[in-house]
Formats: structure tokens, C-alpha cells, sequence
């Protein structure tokens, strides 16, 4: 890694679309040399290396995934999403706000979908299981793929399961609610298209993506089609370093100070769910009070225990804003529980002065999402943790 590389200097995230993963970023990163070295490659739930993950999935679970991991690099970042990760990156440039300096849209896919009729999408569904169909369709909107790269961007969709991949068509083609206003991110925007993409047309972009945002940066790829990234890499990567150099001469070089700091060892404890990770962030008599709890939970045992299972309940977590003050830290988040039920809620976490934690409190709403999730975590811990704690439906 370049020596004069700086921890706060933005960390660039790529966040790949439709029947893809990490790996279609390959060639982009390696000419893009050591300024990629420490890039976030993201691999959707569904997709990718996390292509046996199981859903229900939605833009939402996306983002919230995405703004976990990118909370814990404690580091502004610049997002890279390419055609329906680019709904993606938009949604979690809303979410992460102050932290994304840049955002950049590659070959997009309208936030508000693209309203594609029934009959069309039904080519979509058909996609699923199906590899010859695929790679078809990937050459019909490509003019640039050798045989070799068409390869293997095929063999990231022959992970898919067959049964989501229609889900995945219709969520880029419906898309977010949000896409049907302004853009809530106002930072720097870089859009770059193939010039021979015949799906994320000219039009398409202009009418649906350029609007949004005030005023973006639109570059078109010669010789390249709907995945510019792996038919002109080298020219993608141009694109984006002159960009990001843009950004760090307007923003300047950005201090620690001016970068959020999550309490690391709670979001990591969320991110690996293990009941290690929460004791190590616990003074032995921590308490914990929650909605979701009828009476507190005491000792670092009884709360790791109870931490560790509700992390699991969770299938997926963002942490959205955060305050500070000396020994105390307030966090707002939104999760997704029980097949797709949406949830927010605060926690305060309150530390003694060698910054173990001493009592969290933990606000779920609404109240029938809370008494839900009572009653689910009282189920898990039956004969571990006393039962009164929980809620019990009838």
C-alpha cells in the first residue's frame, strides 16, 4: 500500500448489479493501482460470494447491509455503484449523509426503477436457471465482451438461485419510493454510461437519473455497453480517479475529528453476531433496560447472552445517526426482522471512564414490531434466561 496513503483520505466502495458480485470490479481496481488497495468490494446478499444467502430481499436490506459495513471503517467514503447498485449507492449515500464525498453512477438504473411492462419482465424471470439465456443477454447489451469476459460474468449469475433472480428484476424495475423526488444526497455526482448500452440508454438517464441531482458530472465510455467497467476498464478508471481527484481538492484533506466515530466494538459485535464480541465491549455489571425487555437484564453474562441472540433475530442492521456526549452515545438505526418487517429504535449506551460499557438502553418502535420481537427472543432463550424478562403473546 502507498506509505503516504492517509486513514482519512476517502475509501472507495463498489457495489455491483444485476447477477453479479465483487469480483466484475477486478480489472477497475487494478488500474486504478494502490488507490484501490483498501476498497470495500461489496458482495449483495443473494449474489456474489453471498450468493446462498436467503431472503426475502429488497433496495431497503441492500443499503442497510452495505451502510453496516460501512459504518465500521469509521472512514468517508465515495460510492461506486454500477446499474442497479447504483439505486443501490444512492440509497446509502441518503443513509451515511456527511460521510459520502462523492457518489458516482455507473450505467444506472433509475432510483424509481425503470417501469418496465410484464410482458418484458417476463424475459427477466426467465433468466433464472438458465445460463445460456443469461449470457445472451449480457452480449446483447454489451459490443465490447470477448468471449473470455463474457465467461465470466456468466459464471457470477450461474451462482444465483433461480427462484430470486426474477425477485432481483423486479426490484430494480419497481424501485425505491424515494426515486420519485429529488435526490436527497447533494454531494459531487459523477454518471458514466456505455455509449452502445442499449438498456441504460442516453435517454433513459437523462430523463430519469440527471434531474435528480444538482449538477452531476455525465461522461460516455466509447466502445462500451451496459458493463463499461469490465469492457473498458482502463478508461472507467481514468474517469473516476479524475473525479475523486476533484473531490479531494474541494474537500480538501479531511480530519479524524470531522468523520463520525460509531462506537466500533458494538457495531462490530452486531456485525458478527457472536456473544464474544458484545462481552468485550461490557463492564462485568453492566445492565441492560429495553422496550423489548419487561424487567432489566443483569451481568455481563445474562446481557451478552441476550445481545447475542437479538443480534441473530436481526437479518439486517443499519446504524442511521449518532451523538455523543463524554461518557454517553446515542444511536438511531432501522432493521429488518421476521421475513422483511421493518423496525427502528434508539440505543444509548452509557461507559465508565476506561470505556467499558456500563448500561445500554434500548428503545424498539413501533410497539407491535417490540412486543414481536419480545416474544421471538423469550421463545430463543427458553431454560437460558429467565422467562419473565420477555414478552409472551397469547
Amino acid at each position: 500500500m502507498n506509505p503516504t496513503h492517509h486513514p482519512t483520505q476517502p475509501a472507495l466502495v463498489f457495489i455491483h448489479g444485476f447477477l453479479d458480485g465483487a469480483a466484475v470490479w477486478d480489472d477497475v481496481t487494478r488500474h486504478l493501482g494502490e488507490r484501490a488497495d483498501d476498497a470495500l468490494r461489496v458482495d449483495l446478499p443473494g449474489m456474489g460470494a453471498r450468493a446462498t444467502e436467503p431472503g426475502p430481499y429488497s433496495l431497503d436490506r441492500f443499503a442497510a447491509d452495505i451502510t453496516t459495513q460501512i459504518r465500521a471503517l469509521s472512514r468517508p467514503v465515495v460510492l461506486i455503484g454500477h446499474s442497479m447498485g447504483a439505486q443501490i449507492a444512492e440509497l446509502v449515500a441518503v443513509r451515511l449523509n456527511e460521510l459520502v464525498r462523492g457518489l458516482v453512477l455507473l450505467t444506472p438504473v433509475p432510483l424509481r426503477g425503470t417501469g418496465l411492462p410484464d410482458d418484458a419482465m417476463r424475459g427477466f424471470h426467465a433468466l433464472g436457471g438458465n445460463p445460456a439465456a443469461q449470457r445472451e443477454l449480457r452480449r446483447n447489451v454489451s459490443v465490447n465482451l470477448d468471449d473470455a469476459q463474457l465467461e465470466r460474468l456468466g459464471r457470477l449469475g450461474d451462482r444465483v438461485d433461480a427462484t430470486a433472480t426474477g425477485t432481483f428484476a423486479d426490484l430494480w424495475n419497481e424501485g425505491h419510493p424515494t426515486g420519485a423526488e429529488p435526490s436527497r444526497y447533494l454531494g459531487p455526482v459523477l454518471i458514466l454510461r456505455g455509449d452502445g448500452d442499449t438498456f441504460a440508454t442516453a435517454e433513459l438517464i437523462s430523463v430519469g437519473v440527471t434531474p435528480r441531482f444538482k449538477a452531476p458530472e455525465v461522461i460516455s465510455i466509447e466502445r462500451a455497453g451496459h458493463w463499461p467497467h469490465v469492457e473498458q476498464p482502463a478508461a472507467i478508471a481514468r474517469a473516476v480517479a479524475s473525479f475523486l481527484a476533484n473531490v479531494d481538492r474541494n474537500q480538501g484533506e479531511l480530519n479524524t475529528s470531522d468523520v463520525p466515530v460509531t462506537p466500533q466494538g458494538w457495531t462490530r459485535a452486531f456485525g458478527q453476531k457472536s456473544a464474544d464480541a458484545f462481552a468485550e465491549t461490557f463492564s462485568p455489571d453492566v445492565v441492560l433496560e429495553a422496550s423489548v425487555l419487561a424487567k432489566p437484564a443483569v451481568g455481563i453474562d445474562q446481557v451478552k447472552t441476550v445481545m447475542t441472540t437479538a443480534s441473530r433475530i436481526y437479518e439486517a442492521l443499519s446504524f442511521t445517526h449518532e451523538a455523543h456526549s463524554r461518557l454517553r452515545d446515542y444511536l438511531e438505526w432501522e432493521v429488518q426482522a421476521f421475513g422483511g418487517e421493518q423496525m427502528r429504535g434508539i440505543t444509548v449506551l452509557t461507559k465508565n471512564p476506561q470505556g467499558k460499557i456500563v448500561h445500554v438502553a434500548i428503545h424498539h418502535r413501533p410497539l407491535g414490531g417490540a412486543l414481536k420481537f419480545s416474544a421471538e427472543l423469550g421463545h430463543r432463550l427458553q431454560g437460558r434466561v429467565d422467562a419473565s424478562l420477555f414478552f409472551r403473546s397469547a
